[in-house]
């Protein structure tokens, strides 16, 4: 290794340096800069620290607003010393923090905080996903094609998050302005669990609750099933209660506000299996 290189290598180390561990980092940087300079490496840290709150806080609002700012900067600096960034756009880093948050035995009394980030980082790659292109002439395959044959093209950076916590309305109660906390509040002492569905719909991401049968729906086409057995295992779900009756999931009922709304895109024609 070069003497350029192992300054560039202690360098880095000394600026992601765990707790505990700086004196160590710095003292194998210091023989390798000429002047050694702990004021400047003060400052590279503080830089890192600001840049990951700033980071992290762009992915993760509503975190940041339900344990606080000091903690959630406390935490943006914990997880800048322990999963880095890898590339150069910090954009693209933060998909580890909800288990970073998820085994954090600090957060252990706030158990859906966890799930939360898991919506908000899916909201996140949502956001900066390819632009939806809709095909509405591509639906004439639904009347005219084996549905074993067929998928449906879904809206670019859907996710399915399924939550024990009603971890939609705690996403939407703090996107609010002021935040709706009475109904979150709500729905946590009910004891209420939500599965999120997270999607660009045209050129914003946008969250909502998902029933069963639509997630099995979704679940099976994301997966790459063909519509027929994906649609014959989503009406074979446990039927939504309503106050009157059971109702199964009706797909000539989703599917136009599935398309309204952009969630489905158009429908394609599968290779055939031999």
């Amino acid at each position: 290794m070069t003497p350029l290189a192992q300054a560039q290598q202690a360098l880095l180390a000394a600026i992601l340096y765990r707790p505990g561990g700086a004196d160590a980092a710095a003292a194998r940087l210091l023989p390798l800069v000429l002047p050694p300079s702990a004021r400047g490496l003060a400052a590279y840290r503080a830089n890192g620290h600001a840049l990951a709150e700033r980071a992290l806080a762009a992915a993760y609002p509503v975190l940041q607003a339900l344990i606080g700012a000091e903690d959630f900067a406390a935490l943006a600096r914990d997880f800048w010393h322990r999963r880095p960034p890898e590339c150069g756009d910090l954009a693209h880093w933060g998909t580890d923090l909800p288990d970073f948050v998820r085994n954090n035995p600090m957060l252990a009394q706030v158990p859906y905080l966890a799930d939360v980030a898991q919506v908000e980082w899916a909201l996140h790659r949502a956001a900066t996903a390819a632009d939806p292109s809709a095909d509405p002439a591509s639906f004439a395959r639904l009347t005219d094609t084996d549905p074993d044959q067929l998928g449906l093209t879904l809206a670019p950076g859907l996710a399915l998050i399924a939550s024990r916590w009603p971890v939609v309305t705690l996403v939407v109660a703090h996107q609010r302005t002021p935040p709706d906390l009475q109904t979150a509040g709500a729905r946590l002492r009910e004891g209420a669990t939500e599965t999120a569905l997270v999607y660009r719909e045209g050129l914003r991401a946008v969250v909502r609750d998902c029933g069963p049968g639509e997630q099995t729906l979704l679940s099976a086409l994301l997966a790459g099933t063909p519509l027929g057995p994906a649609l014959t295992a989503a009406v074979a779900q446990e039927p939504a209660l309503t106050a009157a009756s059971r109702v199964p999931f009706d797909f000539g009922a989703w599917l136009p506000s599935a398309v309204q709304s952009g969630l489905v895109l158009g429908a394609h024609a599968l290779p055939v299996r031999h």
